[in-house]
């Protein structure tokens, strides 16, 4: 079966790189069904893969390990690697990790392609699949907008009885005023609750917004939450040391944001991926994560 393809959108150019698809602090922080913490335990912080693609590239059970052995507790993919579903829970099973979200694209999720899709992350022991971008045409007005809305409605009234959950990243272009309303507000104003607002803090500052109120006006839909940095001043900032208020943040998806997932992704040209995101993590437990 296939794992994936980059389809709708070439998420940061995916397709570029020859992948298929788009795509130890476990002990203080064990986890339950579909990797959600148990009572009492703190939230679980996972990684982004596509934050080091390129060690994926190279050595993805080598890179899975490296990530489980800094204290990460789950990954998100983006992109499979050519690795059947089986190959991938292998090495996710070996190294006591979780799969915490996959970005798919559009397409993965429609028609005949839905059930393979299902199939496939039913293996991974997945339950969220996460669209990271949208076709032009999809994109272009309001109209487009409340048109992909019911799209994603008709998708997790799918998926929700295989006990999966359909959502959207945002990058910047969602809070960009278009036909008098930011689309970002379009598209979750008219999703159901079941659809995953997984905000992306840093890319939301570099649109130009807040995520704060995004956050207080739909109160649990951010059920997985890419940690990102910002800085206007330093591109290469890890996360905990640029513009993001990250105790005001992190407090608000901890009291209304129904969190599952703290989801780190790092991406600054010429940084070292793997001791980036080591570095993302060690700030994050500095918090209290």
């Amino acid at each position: 079966m296939r794992s994936g393809k980059c389809g709708e959108v070439s998420r940061r150019s995916f397709i570029k790189l020859g992948v298929t698809g788009l795509a130890a602090a476990g002990a203080t922080n064990p986890l339950g069904l579909h990797g959600r913490p148990a009572a009492g335990a703190r939230k679980p912080i996972g990684l982004q893969l596509y934050s080091v693609r390129f060690d994926c590239e190279k050595d993805l059970p080598g890179t899975i390990a490296a990530a489980a052995k800094m204290g990460y507790q789950g990954v998100e993919f983006a992109g499979y690697y050519k690795r059947s579903a089986k190959e991938l829970r292998e090495m996710l099973d070996d190294n006591g990790l979780k799969c915490c979200g996959t970005h798919i694209g559009l397409d993965t999720l429609i028609g005949n392609e839905l059930p393979a899709t299902v199939e496939f992350n039913k293996m991974l022991g997945n339950e969220f699949l996460i669209v990271p971008g949208l076709s032009e045409e999809r994109t272009l007005s309001r109209k487009a907008w409340l048109e992909t809305a019911r799209l994603f409605n008709n998708i997790a009234g799918k998926l929700k009885p295989e006990g999966m959950r359909v959502g959207y990243h945002n990058h910047s272009i969602e809070f960009k005023p278009l036909d008098g309303e930011m689309p970002w507000d379009t598209f979750f104003l008219n999703t159901s609750k079941d659809v995953v607002m997984q905000i992306d803090v840093g890319n939301a500052l570099e649109g130009g917004a807040d995520p704060v109120p995004f956050i207080r006006k739909y109160p649990g839909r951010a059920a997985t939450v890419h940690v990102k940095e910002y800085s206007k001043s330093n591109p290469k900032a890890y996360v905990g040391e640029g513009d993001v208020k990250w105790k005001e943040v992190l407090a608000l998806l901890e009291k209304i944001g129904g969190t599952q997932w703290y989801i780190v992704e790092y991406e600054a040209e010429g940084m070292p991926p793997l001791e980036s995101v080591k570095r993302c993590l060690e700030n994050l437990h500095k918090m209290g994560m």
